[in-house]
C-alpha cells in the first residue's frame, strides 16, 4: 500500500519518524496551545452568555420611548437670553404606537415586539408602604421578551383585570404572599387593589424590590394612559446587533430608541475588553505554535541537508522537496490540533464536573461547542502549514552538489 503513496508523503513520513523526538515534542507543544485555546474560549464564550443572561433576564434589548418635551421661550427676539429649563418628562404616549410596532415587527432582526404601560406609583400593605415601578404589559407579548413565567418563585404569572406580580424582595418587605390583596396608588388619578398572583425573582434585589406587573390596560386606567402606551419593549435576534436596529428605528419611526447597548454601556465596554483580551492571548498562543513549528522544520532541513542533496540527485524537484516540508507542517498541525482538541474537551468535562458552588450550581457555564473545535483545527493546521513555508523554500533552494558535500 505504502508503494501508492506519493513520493512526498513518503519522504514528510520518513522525516518525521526519524526524528520522533522533536516530532513529539512539537505535536506536544501545539496540544497544549490548541488547549489552551479552546478551553479559553469556551469560558469566554460562557462568561458572555452569563453576563448577557443576567443583565437581560428583565430587560428588553430595544426600548421605544416617545420624544422628550423641549421647552421653548415664548418670544423670538428674547431666544437667545433666555434660560430655559428642561420641562418634567411626564408619563406620555407613543403617537400612533399600533402602527409603530406593526411596522417595527417587521424589520429584519426583530424577533418580538410588545407595548407597556409604565409609570411610578405607592404600594401599600396596611401601615407599610414602598415606591414601586407598575408595569403594565400584555402578557402574550411580553413573555416573548422576558420569560417571566419561568422566573416564579411562587403563584403564577397570571394577569388579568384585578392581578399583580411582584418582586421578592418587595414580598418580603410588605410582608405579602400569594392571594393577599395590595393596594396600589399612583401619583396622579385613582388608585386600586389588586390581587397577587405571583412572586418572581428578576435576578437583581434592585429590580425584585421596584417592578410590579399587572395587565396592560390595568396599567393605562392607573396611570392616565387611556389607550395609550409609555414605551415599546423589542427583542432582537442578534444581542450584540442592538444598537444597530435601534438607530434605524429611531431614524425611520421618528422616536426615542434606547437599547441595551447603550443603557448598560459600562458592562457592555467590560465584554468588548474581554473579547480583545481574549483575542490577543490566542493570537500569542498562536504566533507561539508557529515559531515552534518552524523551529523544527528548520532544524530538519539542516538535518537533512544531505538527505535532500540525494533526493535532488536523484531526479526530485525543487517543487517536490517545498511539498515534503509543507506537508510535515500541516501534519504536525493537524495532529496537534486532534490532541488539543482532545485536551481542551477534557478540561472542559473536568470544569463543569468539579467547579460547582456549595448548591452544585456551575460557577461558570461552559459548553462542548463542534464548531470551536472545527475551527481550531483548521487554525492549527493552517498554522503549521504557514510556519512551514521558510524551512520549506529553504530545503527546496538547497543546491544538491553542496548538499551532499556538506
Amino acid at each position: 500500500m505504502r508503494d501508492w503513496l506519493p513520493f512526498e508523503w513518503i519522504a514528510a513520513s520518513r522525516f518525521l519518524l526519524e526524528g520522533r523526538m522533536q516530532t513529539i515534542s512539537i505535536v506536544a507543544g501545539v496540544s497544549i496551545g490548541v488547549g489552551v485555546i479552546i478551553f479559553m474560549s469556551a469560558a469566554l464564550t460562557g462568561m458572555q452568555a452569563n453576563f448577557i443572561r443576567r443583565v437581560l433576564s428583565a430587560q428588553a434589548h430595544v426600548v421605544l420611548l416617545p420624544p422628550q418635551e423641549i421647552a421653548r421661550p415664548l418670544r423670538r427676539e428674547v431666544a437667545e437670553a433666555a434660560i430655559v429649563q428642561k420641562p418634567y418628562q411626564r408619563v406620555r404616549s407613543i403617537d400612533q404606537w399600533q402602527k409603530i410596532m406593526k411596522e417595527v415587527g417587521a424589520m429584519p432582526g426583530v424577533r418580538a415586539v410588545s407595548p407597556m404601560a409604565a409609570g411610578s406609583a405607592l404600594a401599600v400593605r396596611g401601615e407599610a408602604t414602598r415606591a414601586v415601578t407598575v408595569m403594565g404589559v400584555d402578557p402574550q407579548l411580553y413573555f416573548s421578551i422576558i420569560p417571566l413565567p419561568e422566573k416564579i418563585v411562587a403563584g403564577a404569572a397570571r394577569l388579568t383585570t384585578s392581578d399583580i406580580v411582584i418582586g421578592t424582595e418587595l414580598a418580603s418587605d410588605l410582608g405579602v404572599t400569594v392571594g393577599d390583596k395590595l393596594r396600589i396608588a399612583p401619583s396622579t388619578g385613582e388608585g386600586a387593589t389588586l390581587t397577587i398572583t405571583g412572586i418572581v425573582d428578576l435576578g437583581s434585589k434592585g429590580v425584585n424590590q421596584r417592578n410590579t406587573y399587572v395587565a396592560l390596560h390595568t396599567a393605562q386606567a392607573l396611570l392616565g394612559l387611556i389607550g395609550g402606551v409609555s414605551s415599546v419593549d423589542i427583542a432582537v435576534q442578534d444581542v450584540y446587533d442592538a444598537e444597530n436596529i435601534a438607530q434605524a428605528i429611531a431614524a425611520a419611526e421618528g422616536v426615542e430608541a434606547d437599547s441595551w447597548i447603550v443603557t448598560n454601556a459600562q458592562f457592555f465596554s467590560a465584554i468588548s475588553a474581554q473579547i480583545v483580551a481574549n483575542t490577543t492571548i490566542r493570537f500569542f498562543v498562536g504566533l507561539a505554535i508557529a515559531f515552534g513549528i518552524a523551529a523544527v522544520l528548520i532544524v530538519s532541513v539542516v538535518q537533512k541537508s544531505k538527505e535532500i542533496g540525494i533526493l535532488r540527485a536523484m531526479g526530485a524537484s525543487r517543487g517536490q522537496i517545498l511539498r515534503v516540508f509543507l506537508l510535515e507542517g500541516a501534519v504536525l498541525g493537524l495532529a496537534g490540533s486532534i490532541t488539543g482538541s482532545l485536551l481542551g474537551a477534557s478540561a472542559i468535562l473536568l470544569w463543569r464536573v468539579y467547579a460547582r458552588f456549595p448548591d452544585g450550581t456551575p460557577y461558570l457555564p461552559m459548553e462542548l461547542d463542534p464548531r470551536l473545535f472545527v475551527a481550531a483545527a483548521v487554525v492549527a493546521t493552517l498554522t503549521g502549514l504557514a510556519a512551514a513555508v521558510a524551512p520549506a523554500v529553504r530545503g527546496a533552494r538547497l543546491d544538491p552538489v553542496v548538499a551532499i558535500r556538506g
